[in-house]
């Protein structure tokens, strides 16, 4: 494991070196990890801190987190990244280890409050990214009034680390899916309206 403690003035002060970057790009801060919302209280302060400095803030996160703490934080945060894998309690609990009942229904609760939400999927051959697995997606953010989607297609990036920590990689065997099929997938979500980026 790599990494040091630090205190959020200190984080705040390291993204104030970047302030002319922002202002020029008109980008800003994302907050991801891991999971942000695993230290609430640390990324409340580190939004707090950007908010009075008008930095734009972003939270990049897979939405498994208690509603309220989310629902409280969404008033402050400009964006949300939400990474939505798959919509099936069965498959999303076989490849992550958990159910993602809580996920959509937070997914839901943000779209009720109108906070901005780009949906980021991961395009994972053979496991999410089948016709009916496309279908559901579209339909079910289409619901939600989100129309914003990055497109994520399968990697190994993930491999060498496993490694050096010692754990399994499921994946292993698996490959990237063909540029083809992603941009066939996103042509799908562009008939219905969507605003769709490939990678991100």
């Amino acid at each position: 494991m790599a990494g040091r403690w630090m205190a959020a003035p200190a984080v705040i002060a390291e993204i104030e070196k970047d302030v002319v970057f922002y202002d020029e790009s008109g980008g800003g801060v994302t907050f991801s990890g891991g999971e942000p919302f695993a230290q609430p209280h640390f990324l409340e302060a580190l939004v707090d801190g950007c908010a009075v400095r008008r930095i734009h803030t972003a939270v990049d996160t897979c939405g498994f987190v208690d509603q309220s703490l989310l629902l409280h934080l969404s008033e402050k945060v400009d964006l949300f990244l939400y990474d939505l894998k798959m919509l099936d309690p069965g498959k999303h609990r076989e490849y992550t280890g958990i159910a993602n009942d809580s996920i959509l229904e937070n997914l839901e609760a943000l779209a009720r409050k109108r906070r901005p939400v780009v949906i980021r999927f991961p395009v994972i051959p053979g496991i999410n990214d089948g016709g009916e697995d496309i279908h559901k997606m579209r339909v079910f953010l289409s619901r939600l009034g989100l129309r914003r989607i990055d497109l994520l297609p399968y990697h190994q990036i993930g491999l060498e680390k496993y490694r050096r920590v010692g754990m399994k990689y499921r994946l292993d065997q698996l490959q990237p899916p063909p540029a083809e099929h992603v941009q066939q997938i996103a042509a799908q979500f562009e008939r219905e309206g969507f605003a769709v980026r490939i990678g991100g």
